[in-house]
């Protein structure tokens, strides 16, 4: 008779093993319990750092109920019952037999600092892999009334963050993430984009005067290889004053190898003969889609960071940083695309100054020298 699966034993298969961290917490409650003075020599953590309500509350309860006499606590368990009582209110799931299981798998009451270590530095991880899932969440938010805003100021609040870890965890020069980058997101519908790219170029080629207005716009900022090619090749002429119609962009695109990959040079010079609207507007559509697509990769890189618990916290730190980097550099052309340059002020016209006259008349009424 085949053997019948319990329902039970279903549900111990799909639960994971606890992870190290999960240990270091017991062996540290452990030593807390075992001396409670050992929380003199605990610093970097609090009840939020731990990694299960049951450990948040008894760690707070262990703070917050006033130590025993060290004599007492020997003879007694008056002092754990009172952890306890106090822990229940927050985790009703507690018992005294946990608390003896604590004291019992802690090594060594003395390496409390270095189990809060452990602690503090996974902790670390959770925030900072929190803080970037919420990064590029803000990106997809598609009901935000102001979207560039609100991700930057996502950006900024993942930055303080990592700016923290440091502060606890100061980073080693040349520590990188262990972490590949992660694989490429599903690629969004770019069918707008497209759109908006090919009035950009038509309009810049109707309009070259207007490509200088704009210079905070790069070729990576546009989806389409082919565009970012264009863009070049009108960004180019228009720095050597060379005239720019459709047909001295088209050349300039066959010198630099685009239409390689197939273009038909003549849906090339179609596309650049349809303008419409400004320079300025669809360069700025342009750049704000570069802008949420950077914050995304930045957030899906830290959190891939984040996700490898074999990443220390300096190596998040500086993995982190230089995602963040990147954010700054197209967040500084995006403030010079929409910060209205201020208006130059009229220098007054100064008043004139007392000369030599210059009128006939005048050389006529100046007195004539005596003669010597």
């Amino acid at each position: 008779m085949p053997h019948a699966t319990e329902p039970d034993e279903d549900d111990l298969d799909t639960i994971a093993p606890p992870q190290p961290v999960f240990h270091a917490e017991q062996a540290l409650l452990g030593a807390l319990l075992l001396d409670p003075h050992r929380v003199n020599d605990v610093s970097g953590i609090a009840a939020e750092s731990f990694s299960t309500a049951a450990h948040a509350a008894l760690y707070s309860a262990i703070t917050s109920v006033p130590r025993p006499d060290p004599a007492e606590h020997a003879k007694n368990t008056k002092w754990l019952d009172r952890v306890l009582a106090t822990a229940l209110e927050e985790a009703r799931g507690l018992t005294a037999s946990y608390l003896h299981t604590l004291v019992q798998v802690c090594p060594w009451p003395s390496h409390a600092p270095a189990y809060a270590r452990m602690v503090e530095a996974e902790h670390a991880r959770r925030r900072l892999q929190t803080a970037a899932e919420r990064l590029i969440h803000t990106v997809h938010d598609v009901s935000l009334p102001r979207p560039i805003q609100t991700v930057l100021a996502e950006a900024d609040a993942l930055a303080a963050v990592v700016d923290d870890i440091a502060s606890r965890f100061p980073p080693r020069s040349g520590v990188l993430p262990r972490t590949l980058a992660p694989p490429a997101a599903v690629a969004p519908d770019h069918t707008e984009a497209v759109e908006e790219e090919q009035l950009l170029l038509a309009t810049a080629t109707a309009h070259p005067a207007d490509i200088d207005s704009v210079r905070w716009l790069l070729p990576d900022d546009l989806t389409r290889p082919l565009h970012a090619g264009l863009w070049q090749c009108l960004t180019t002429l228009a720095r050597r004053n060379g005239p720019i119609d459709p047909v001295t962009v088209l050349w300039e695109a066959q010198q630099r190898g685009l239409l390689d990959d197939g273009s038909e040079p003549g849906e090339v010079l179609r596309m650049l003969a349809e303008p419409a609207g400004s320079v300025e507007h669809w360069g700025e559509r342009a750049l704000q889609r570069s802008l949420l697509a950077t914050a995304e990769d930045t957030g899906r890189r830290i959190e891939a960071y984040a996700s490898d618990p074999a990443n220390t916290p300096f190596q998040l730190v500086v993995g982190s940083r230089r995602a963040l980097a990147d954010i700054a550099s197209v967040r500084t052309r995006w403030q010079h695309a929409t910060t209205a340059a201020p208006p130059q002020r009229r220098r007054p016209t100064p008043a004139a100054r007392a000369g030599p006259p210059t009128t006939k008349a005048a050389i006529i009424a100046r007195p004539a020298r005596a003669p010597r």
